[in-house]
């Protein structure tokens, strides 16, 4: 969402202070802002859902009680968690038609979102590696990802993306905000100079987005040489199935992110920058529940069965 500063005087001295800020929103009539309303709001109950079953699944059905599952049950609370940070405040704003947010309440979206959009990076890349484990180390498969290196994958993780949001977030707040009054989109409202800021944002985008990237092609690479091995064309296509939707997920999810970040300090803001951020933000949560469950057999069971006994119960 984009951003028109609200400015107070600041007590004592000539400069301004940020008191809250105006989201310009995605579209202008308010017929428009109904037909967004209800898009967003389907969007937002069919994530929390969608994403909802995939865990119930997991945590009821015992086939898929393995790491990749595991791991696949966290990115679900995860997805659940950064469609929460912006939509139901975006719903709330478009309800009241007094779309602000306090500079507080800015600060902390901007912490959380972080933290669980850098959380879904290493977890994808956990993925990742939990696939390289099962197809081209198979032997030493239940070693290496045991239940306590998952345990350890995931408590890392925290870290690191908590390390990450809290960076960001304290390094903002080092900033005086009295930039220009309307921008579309991505935005500079600081009369300080950000650059500290965008060295530390490509900084450290590098390492929680790049190094996920290039650890995620290694993986993929080593599993298919080792699937072309396979003499078998079924034996072939059913390991191929199990890697298919992570990686579209993770095309989905990192090719948006870095359009995204790489168009940070840019003055020119166009639509698609503005699609590009909702699908990254909006969409994506809610298409990996469908992308999962619709190449995971197992999945796919677990859920007709919960959906069958709540059904029977009735």
């Amino acid at each position: 969402v984009s951003l028109q500063e609200l400015m107070e005087p600041e007590a004592g001295t000539n400069r301004t202070a940020v008191a809250e800020f105006t989201l310009l929103g995605l579209v202008e009539t308010e017929e428009m802002q109904s037909v967004v309303f209800v898009l967003f709001l389907f969007a937002y109950l069919v994530t929390v859902g969608g994403n909802l079953s995939i865990l119930a699944a997991i945590l009821v059905e015992p086939k898929l009680h393995t790491p990749m599952c595991f791991f696949l049950g966290n990115v679900s609370v995860l997805d659940v968690g950064c469609i929460t940070v912006t939509v139901p405040a975006m719903l709330s704003h478009l309800l009241s038609h007094r779309p602000t947010i306090s500079y507080g309440a800015c600060l902390t979206q901007l912490f959380f979102f972080h933290l669980l959009a850098g959380m879904d990076c290493f977890l994808l890349t956990a993925m990742a590696y939990d696939r390289f484990l099962a197809i081209c180390r198979p032997l030493t498969y239940s070693i290496h990802m045991s239940q306590t290196v998952q345990r350890m994958l995931v408590a890392v993780s925290w870290t690191c993306a908590f390390t990450n949001a809290l960076t960001h977030t304290i390094a903002l707040t080092t900033l005086n905000f009295c930039g220009p009054k309307e921008v579309n989109h991505f935005y500079q409202l600081s009369c300080s100079s950000t650059q500290l800021n965008e060295l530390l944002l490509f900084a450290l985008g590098f390492l929680m987005v790049g190094a996920p990237v290039v650890l995620i092609i290694a993986s993929y690479i080593h599993v298919a040489a080792a699937v072309l091995q396979i003499r078998s064309a079924e034996g072939r296509k059913k390991a191929f199935s199990t890697c298919g939707s992570h990686l579209t997920v993770v095309f989905l999810f990192c090719g948006t992110g870095i359009f995204n970040y790489m168009r940070l300090g840019s003055e020119e803001a166009s639509e698609k920058d503005k699609g590009v951020g909702v699908f990254n933000t909006v969409i994506n949560p809610m298409l990996n529940p469908l992308i999962y469950s619709l190449r995971n057999t197992d999945v796919q069971g677990a859920l007709w069965r919960i959906l069958v006994g709540r059904w029977s119960l009735t």
